[in-house]
């Protein structure tokens, strides 16, 4: 079903949208190295694409502070710094414990209820030692709970953050070693939304923001 939903929605994106989406991905994992001078030509070629869309994505990417374009220069990778990621991690886990105060106010039961169900497939694919998918659902629940929170500024930026972090750190193997810890975390969350405990919560989400930053290698002070 995620894989249908994923599928979906990438049909709705605009090609400037998708290549921006792809340009990202790339800077954030190191594909495209900071210092690194994009040029329209160079991204046509590489991405197959016109140079409208490449114009907007590179519009994109400078308002979210990965690339600079200087005047009759060209633009230019800027990347993320160590420091950018680790004040990112505080960050979400600010918003996160936010985020899922409002969700258990405002979740219907219909989102409980696909909440509950994303939990299960995490469960069953932690089970069977699938790391990709045990990934994508990951992503699927913390979204159902932005979505529930009933505020779009608080969904965009905390979805922004969810997409980042995941690209500076995860590989299959990174999210292997960890299986049974993640689901673990995300089983606190979903039993502190079944029970409506705020606070509880607070505390599980915040804790596995924190755990999300050490096993991404960024110790906590």
């Amino acid at each position: 079903m995620i894989t249908t939903q994923a599928s979906a929605a990438s049909t709705i994106l605009s090609l400037p949208q998708n290549l921006f989406n792809q340009l990202r991905d790339d800077i954030l994992q190191g594909k495209i190295g900071a210092g690194e001078k994009l040029t329209e030509q160079r991204i046509c070629k590489e991405y197959n694409v016109s140079r409208t869309p490449v114009r907007e994505a590179f519009q994109k990417l400078e308002l979210d502070g990965l690339i600079q374009i200087i005047p009759n220069r060209g633009a230019f990778v800027i990347g993320l710094s160590r420091q950018d990621i680790e004040d990112m991690y505080e960050l979400r886990k600010a918003y996160e414990a936010i985020a899922v105060r409002w969700a258990i106010e405002r979740m219907t039961e219909q989102e409980f209820e696909e909440l509950e169900e994303a939990y299960d497939i995490m469960e069953f694919y932690t089970q069977k030692g699938e790391a990709e998918k045990m990934l994508q659902i990951n992503m699927h629940f913390h979204d159902l709970i932005y979505s529930a929170t009933k505020n779009r500024m608080l969904q965009h930026v905390l979805t922004s953050y969810q997409i980042y972090t995941k690209n500076t750190k995860v590989s299959s193997e990174y999210i292997r070693a960890y299986l049974e810890e993640v689901l673990e975390e995300h089983r606190q969350i979903f039993l502190a939304f079944k029970a409506k405990d705020k606070e509880a919560a607070t505390r599980a989400s915040v804790r596995h923001m924190e755990n999300g930053k050490r096993r991404a290698g960024f110790d906590l002070d």
